[in-house]
């Protein structure tokens, strides 16, 4: 064989192993995997976000909650005795009371994650908008003498865009003394023991179990579930809760160290929670 023939062959081979090399599928067994990133992770929570932003059944579920607390404010009201502590309604401000719905499209929208930056942003824009029913209630409760507070995991540096976004919204005690911020933990324990120190806190509301007096906070998820089960009596009557299917603890519960797992990670940990169903072949 000549050089230059040599030459030809060897190009040849080379050709045929680079289109081998690039036309190769990648099957599940294989070692190397396409990345998963933060943006397929949000796509998770389109479906919820935009049944909360566009549904009927979501308007429906919130007033009903709030004709519920409305029930149980009148009832609070119509049993005071003279001497009696003053009443108070206890509530979180976020997916409870304002929608921050537009946040979270920007993160999809932007293939971002949450980030502690652009949260400040959001609250000091003071644009999130009320939840159905929301200021309505509220509003009669005051009517009826009692004292609102918002017990919010919010932090200080966000206090004066959320007393503005409130104020603008129609809500009553929209100032600093009855925004109770988060000053260091989340634990919205010691707060609520503070407004009950001079209340009568006839009524709490949240998205999330860790808006309630019961417990939860710190607990994993069968201990949360566990939780809720035995205070079941006091939901509608003492507890309302506001269906938030996007975000909140019950995400952080579904793993051990879940908030340092990675993207797919927390794909997976969510999957993993599934109750599944196959017909027999």
């Amino acid at each position: 064989m000549t050089k230059y023939n040599r030459f030809v062959t060897m190009f040849v081979v080379i050709g045929l192993l680079f289109t081998f090399i690039f036309q190769v599928p990648a099957f599940a067994g294989d070692t190397v995997q396409s990345a998963y990133t933060v943006s397929d992770l949000n796509e998770q929570a389109l479906m919820g976000l935009v049944w909360m932003q566009t549904s009927a059944e979501y308007r429906e579920l919130c007033y009903q909650a709030f004709n519920l607390a409305d029930m149980a404010v009148e009832k609070a009201v119509s049993a005071v005795k003279k001497g009696d502590k003053p009443l108070a309604v206890i509530s979180d401000l976020d997916e409870t009371l304002i929608d921050n719905g537009a946040y979270d499209g920007g993160l999809i929208q932007k293939k971002v994650s949450f980030s502690g930056k652009t949260w400040q942003e959001w609250m000091q824009a003071a644009q999130a908008t009320a939840i159905p029913g929301a200021v309505d209630f509220l509003n009669a409760a005051a009517q009826k003498g009692v004292v609102i507070f918002y017990v919010t995991n919010r932090d200080m540096a966000g206090l004066s865009g959320t007393v503005k976004n409130l104020s603008a919204l129609g809500f009553p005690f929209a100032d600093t003394k009855h925004v109770m911020v988060r000053i260091d933990a989340s634990d919205k324990q010691p707060r609520f023991d503070a407004v009950g120190k001079d209340f009568n806190v006839i009524l709490y509301m949240g998205d999330n179990a860790n808006d309630l007096p019961i417990g939860t906070y710190g607990k994993d998820m069968k201990e949360r579930n566990a939780i809720v089960d035995q205070n079941k009596d006091q939901f509608g009557i003492r507890f309302i809760v506001i269906p938030n299917p996007v975000y909140g603890d019950w995400e952080r519960a579904l793993a051990p160290d879940y908030q340092s797992l990675t993207p797919r990670g927390k794909s997976e940990a969510r999957k993993a929670q599934l109750r599944t169903w196959m017909p027999v072949q």
